[in-house]
């Protein structure tokens, strides 16, 4: 018995003396290489601790210098260097150089800043497949991009700010789908922009300053996500771009710009700085620009814009910076920018004000100039009018009459259909509330960009129902297809025609209202469609037979048929447990569904009194708000699926205006601290409890974290991951709503958590569809 056991301890053996060599061999050859590029560098400072002793996996990182390992193999190298004014000496060669580096072919994030490195950058750097993030700023490279860098799919930050690379840059760039940063500044780039550049759906930070572009700005109106775009000190123009809403930054000072400003960007809500000084910009100013939400810094100075201000102009409070100089603009100076202002600097010099302050231009001025540039300034009435006003006028006389002709048709038109009203022919009224916008909407501006896109959610399009399709898909209103029932109605399960399932709200009217009195409201519900929402797909209005008046209202909606998320954590339901990195999947599903609510609709949707029971799981796994606020819908209540009444109460929140979005981040602390510890949460005591025990583990040891952590997810999750889901959701349940972070500081948070923990088991194959990689791309504040 003996004798057979002996060759299989002999073999076991060997194989972990094979390793043992294996793994001496990579850590040597990993050794050298790094000494290698020490050599190439010509020894800088931050290198100069690095030997043949050298523990180059277990080192210090300082602000210079850091090296990341995983089993044993570098993922992470940063290198800063102090050679900012000097190239390295003429014996340097970047293919030596570059042709070292790709023996680390684990690399995902290379940082090499103020090293000196100069020449031409060789396309073979593309053999580093699994490059993620790129960052050498501060050298001395030139040429072009290498066209081999689009062959680097996972390719998220691209930085090469402060180099001498030329030449246009390549329509191959939207070969790189997941690129979230593109920083060019201080370059020699030339020509105009490629269009491919609209392309780049998941791009965050577009900063080309400082080079030589020229021409039109391609259209970048699909690039949802576009937070930073820095395009100042080239030679764009003469149109202002096209650009998506959610910008929090844009610089497009000293170009060539001589167009209008386009009367969308006052609807502009996150955005904190605007410059567009220093161009020709010509038209109007648009005082709602100084009242934007987020607005802190605006400079539009050096521009030809014209327009009347007047003291009872408000402005944001956290203005800190305001430059209007040498424009058009004549009246009076707001009240609002000089009350106040100890800590704001207000500029306002060569204008036409009615101040003496700053070097005022006389007022002559401003008209003269306007006029030469083809602007006709708004002024008093003369009593010699010009042949041009005079043609104006005679022109909107003409209109005038048409349109006095075309009002007195409508009103007889509108008589002739109110009188078809009193006898209406059946008792079932659709509206088709998504086929057009209503006048009101339009006026009002209301919605944002992203909210008209319906096929986002993946979703058929809204459309209003009969209701011979409502009665037929819940077998007219049987008690099995009763789902629940609350204050706001019952709920249905239901089956379509074309075999899809939808759960059906039936809303019974107390008053009697007309169907126009729904249409804005149905507006809204149409307009909330969101990956992380539970959506409506279409209503039904059922009518009284006695005055047409709508009597009830049915709201269908997609079925969501995984339940809720409570029920995945559970400890009851161990059996269907999600892993850690399901849970942070979900949590930045419900973070996503939360921001587009707040940002997504205008005014946002707040105080939505969120619980985890209120999040459903899809057939992927993916997370969606069922129960969210509709303030405008106040005759049909809350849209809520199921009943769900926890009783839990955010106690602190005050619902003030100025914190109006710090409700739900609240709640979503709860539900974080649910996922974490799978407890059950009913009070507002119980969080207070729960909340202090994370609190205690926060300050304890690695092991003294996961020792409150749920057991079932303990020995999966890593600890910097952990700990930064630990920490997002302390900041979240801080009782004064001032001190809670943003719902973007909060999904910054859960990306990390996600990239390190991805990064730490090593997972390449999460995609958009799995929970667990909401966000593949670099967290981005």
């Amino acid at each position: 018995m003996g004798n057979r056991q002996f060759p299989s301890v002999f073999l076991v053996l060997v194989t972990i003396l094979l390793s043992i060599h294996y793994s001496e061999e990579l850590q040597s050859s990993h050794t050298q290489t790094l000494l290698r590029i020490q050599q190439l560098l010509n020894f800088p400072a931050s290198l100069s601790k690095w030997n043949n002793d050298t523990d180059f996996c277990n080192t210090d990182s300082n602000a210079s210098l850091s090296v990341v390992c995983y089993e044993d193999t570098i993922t992470q190298l940063h290198i800063i260097g102090d050679r900012r004014d000097s190239p390295l000496s003429r014996n340097f060669s970047i293919d030596s150089f570059v042709t070292t580096l790709v023996r680390l072919p684990s690399l995902k994030v290379l940082t090499l800043v103020s090293l000196g490195i100069w020449g031409p950058l060789p396309g073979k750097i593309a053999r580093l497949s699994s490059l993620e993030i790129v960052n050498m700023s501060s050298n001395f490279l030139y040429g072009s991009l290498p066209q081999e860098l689009s062959s680097l799919s996972n390719l998220q930050t691209l930085i090469f700010d402060n180099n001498m690379l030329a030449d246009r840059l390549p329509e191959w760039i939207d070969s790189l789908p997941a690129l979230t940063v593109l920083s060019l500044k201080s370059n020699l780039f030339n020509g105009s922009l490629p269009n491919s550049l609209g392309s780049l759906d998941n791009l965050r930070i577009l900063s080309l300053s400082h080079n030589h572009f020229i021409g039109l700005v391609p259209d970048l109106s699909r690039l949802t996500n576009l937070q930073v775009l820095e395009l100042d000190d080239n030679a764009f123009g003469p149109q202002f771009p096209q650009l998506g809403n959610k910008l929090v930054t844009l610089v497009l000072r000293n170009n060539r710009f001589r167009s209008g400003i386009p009367a969308e960007l006052s609807s502009y809500y996150q955005l904190k700085q605007l410059d567009i000084s220093s161009n020709a910009f010509v038209g109007p100013f648009q005082p709602g620009l100084l009242s934007l939400p987020s607005i802190d810094y605006l400079n539009i100075s050096g521009n030809k814009l014209t327009g009347l201000l007047f003291e009872n102009l408000s402005c944001n409070s956290e203005l800190d910076v305001v430059d209007l100089s040498s424009n058009l603009l004549t009246g009076s100076l707001p009240r609002c920018l000089v009350s106040n202002s100890s800590d704001r600097t207000v500029l306002y010099a060569r204008n036409c004000l009615d101040t003496a302050n700053q070097n005022q231009q006389p007022q002559p001025f401003c008209h003269t100039e306007a006029l030469a540039v083809g602007i006709l300034p708004e002024r008093k009435k003369h009593k010699q009018v010009s042949k041009v006003v005079l043609s104006l006028g005679i022109v909107g006389g003409t209109l005038g009459g048409v349109a006095l002709v075309l009002l007195i048709f409508f009103i007889v038109r509108r008589g002739n259909a109110r009188s078809k009203m009193k006898n209406p022919p059946t008792r079932l009224i659709s509206e088709n509330a998504a086929s057009a916008y209503t006048s009101k909407l339009l006026s009002d501006a209301r919605y944002i960009s992203q909210t008209k896109k319906l096929g986002a959610a993946g979703l058929p399009t809204y459309r209003s129902f009969s209701l011979e399709e409502i009665e037929a898909a819940t077998n007219y209103f049987d008690t099995a297809s009763l789902m629940g029932e609350d204050s706001y109605g019952k709920m249905y399960r239901g089956q379509l025609k074309n075999g899809s399932h939808v759960a059906i709200r039936c809303v019974e009217m107390k008053k009697r209202y007309s169907t126009q009195n729904f249409v804005h409201h149905i507006e809204l519900i149409s307009k909330l469609r969101h990956r992380h929402l539970v959506s409506a797909l279409g209503h039904c209005f059922e009518c009284s037979l006695d005055d047409s008046s709508v009597s009830k209202v049915y709201l269908v909606f997609e079925d969501v048929p995984n339940g809720t998320l409570r029920s995945w954590i559970s400890d009851e339901n161990a059996k269907r447990s999600l892993s850690w990195t399901q849970r942070i999947g979900a949590a930045i599903g419900v973070a996503k569904g939360i921001q587009f609510l707040h940002t997504g609709i205008v005014p946002g949707v707040y105080a939505n009194d969120l619980k985890i029971e209120d999040v459903l799981l899809d057939q992927n796994l993916v997370a969606k708000i069922s129960s969210y606020d509709l303030p405008l819908l106040s005759n049909m209540g809350k849209v809520r699926h199921g009943n769900s009444s926890s009783g839990f109460k955010n106690s602190s929140n005050n619902k003030g205006v100025k914190h109006v979005d710090k409700s739900d981040i609240y709640d979503f602390g709860v539900i974080l601290l649910e996922l974490i510890l799978a407890r059950k949460i009913k009070t507002s005591t119980d969080a207070d409890a729960f909340k202090d025990l994370l609190q205690a583990s926060l300050g304890a040891d690695e092991e003294g974290r996961r020792s409150v952590a749920d057991p079932s997810i303990r020995k999966a999750c890593l600890d910097q991951s952990l700990k930064t889901m630990m920490e997002i959701c302390m900041r979240c349940l801080v009782k004064e709503p001032a001190d809670r972070p943003s719902i973007e500081d909060v999904l910054w948070n859960l990306q990390f958590a996600s990239q390190v923990q991805d990064a730490w088991r090593g997972d390449s194959q999460s995609s958009e569809g799995s929970p667990g990689s909401e966000s593949r791309g670099l967290p981005f504040h």
